[in-house]
């Protein structure tokens, strides 16, 4: 450690931060012993080690990159996801989105490079500079974390816990846990079990506050050979049944997460046989398309506080329980800092006795940008009821059938290419909005429009804007929910006028105009939580 790295205020804050034993910043950085050659979570109940032995890393790719191992006490791959990645909008933040989705792993390093418009040498330059890894140690980093989470939390073979976690074969399994984790995948598996936080066999969940996956494996994965050091796994798997594989997992969660507030959001937007819920237990399900076909999931809060999101999932192919696991958390904004957000928002007297009485809020993500897009089309100059049965009405029409387990699911919302067939028949709306979805089906079909998580906001917004019948709104609503850009406060939002007048934000005398002109101004001391506070002003509008 150099002197220069003694007066950095950042690692100043961050020493601070394991000097505490701080949970809030777990997830947020790595804390890297140069004498032990291990990295932990701030909270690492461990002794504090001496400064000029620390070295911190804003990723476990990085801490692997350096040479270190994960911690066997603190588990570092259990805490939750990184805030920063929605927060920042810089070519890291969208490159980190688009490495949690499973990209790198489906379109390799060059579909990476593409969608963020790098050549590969550039992207691995500047990823390498800022964050101390490139793009395949990141991708690795995700796949160990999967694999530790499946074998902690599974009762899954360790063939397809290696198939589950994207690895190419055994080998690479084997030497990348082996690595990163300092044991074998059986000796994990064996360790965590006997610390109580491995699943509770076949069929059980893992006791309450142990890792973030417990659970139990039912249907059937591919089978994979397990006697072949070097197998390829794609090569040697084979389609079975069609009976789905079902796992269980439990998601960690900063605390405080307000629970309700999010599902009642998606609750009151739900989609007849698509969507289900029930707020009052804390529940919540949906279908979804996923890379290796359809799938489901359901969500549950064991109970407020506990740090846990209950999540059995359903899919056609293990392969994409990663991918699911991912979007399930942007769904919920369970990586969200609800500390910071709340911190800075209570700071204005007027907001303060909102935060106070739903501490945790969160802005509710999406499962598929291209659905997310049509749903905000059709909610234009609409209420919430009204869209929903609209929506509900071409699900109906031109949706999928889909056989699920969980009661009251029965289709797939549309594709694209179904919503620009279907939708003329089964939509009700005024001929320029009907125009505007039959127009933007069409072209996400064909890829001329493209949306995705690893999307620049400001060229999001303008090309969506560019598009005939696509204003402002739509477009920061879309941002606020694909891109969990937490700083959109919407121009021209009616519901956000009457929630910043309920709470006495704005003048209810002043004409409409200047309402909006003084709510923009007051919100400009939000940032950069804009998203956050107008999810208070919709509830109390």
């Amino acid at each position: 450690m150099t002197d220069v790295e003694l007066r950095d205020p950042a690692f100043t804050e961050r020493y601070r931060a394991i000097a505490a034993r701080d949970s809030r910043f777990d997830g947020q950085f790595y804390t890297a012993v140069r004498t032990t050659g291990i990295y932990c979570r701030p909270s690492c109940p461990a002794r504090t080690p001496k400064a000029e032995n620390v070295a911190f890393y804003l990723t476990s790719a990085a801490a692997h990159e350096a040479g270190f191992r994960a911690c066997k006490r603190c588990l570092p791959e259990a805490a939750p996801g990184t805030p920063a990645w929605d927060l920042r909008r810089d070519l890291t933040g969208r490159a980190m989105r688009l490495v949690a989705d499973g990209v790198v792993d489906r379109e390799g390093v060059s579909g990476l490079a593409t969608r963020l418009g790098y050549s590969e040498r550039q992207l691995h330059r500047l990823l390498v500079g800022e964050l101390g890894a490139g793009p395949l140690a990141l991708a690795r980093a995700q796949r160990a974390q999967t694999a530790r989470a499946l074998l902690v939390g599974t009762s899954l073979r360790l063939a397809d816990v290696a198939f589950a976690a994207g690895f190419g074969s055994i080998r690479q399994f084997n030497d990348t846990v082996a690595e990163v984790f300092g044991a074998t995948p059986s000796e994990v598996r064996a360790r965590a079990r006997r610390s109580g936080r491995g699943a509770a066999g076949a069929g059980g969940r893992a006791r309450p506050g142990g890792a973030e996956v417990g659970s139990s494996h039912r249907g059937r994965p591919r089978p994979v050979p397990t006697s072949v050091p070097g197998a390829d796994l794609a090569d040697s798997a084979q389609e079975t049944a069609d009976e789905p594989v079902r796992i269980s997992l439990t998601l960690p969660v900063r605390e405080p997460f307000d629970a309700q507030g999010v599902l009642e959001f998606l609750a009151v937007r739900s989609i007849e046989g698509v969507e289900t819920s029930d707020v009052s237990a804390l529940r919540y399900a949906r279908t979804f398309a996923l890379p290796h076909g359809p799938g489901a999931f359901e969500v549950r809060v064991p109970r407020p506080g506990s740090g846990r999101v209950d999540l059995d999932l359903e899919l056609a192919d293990l392969a994409d329980a990663p991918v699911a696991v991912a979007r399930v958390r942007r769904l919920l904004d369970l990586d969200a800092d609800p500390v910071a957000v709340d911190l800075a928002l209570a700071s204005d007297p007027v907001l303060a006795p909102s935060v106070a009485a739903v501490p945790g809020i969160r802005v509710p993500g999406t499962l598929d940008p291209a659905e997310l897009l049509v749903r905000a089309i059709v909610g234009q100059q609409i209420s919430v009821a009204a869209a929903r049965t609209h929506l509900s009405r071409l699900a109906r029409g031109v949706g999928t059938p889909y056989a699920s387990a969980f009661e009251g699911l029965t289709r797939l919302f549309p594709s694209p290419a179904q919503v620009a067939d279907g939708a003329p028949t089964h939509l009700r709306l005024p001929a320029r909005t009907l125009a505007t979805v039959v127009g933007a089906g069409r072209d996400l079909a064909d890829g001329t429009l493209a949306l995705s998580v690893g999307d620049d906001p400001e060229d999001l917004r303008r090309r969506l804007v560019a598009r005939p019948g696509i204003g402002p709104w739509t477009a920061g609503y879309v941002a606020l929910r694909v891109l969990g850009d937490p700083d959109v406060l919407m121009d021209g939002d009616v519901a956000l006028l009457a929630g910043a007048r309920n709470l006495g934000l704005v003048s209810a005398e002043a004409p409409r105009p200047h309402q909006f002109k003084e709510l923009a101004r007051r919100g400009a001391a939000w940032a950069p939580w804009r998203s956050y506070a107008a999810m208070h002003l919709w509830r109390s509008a």
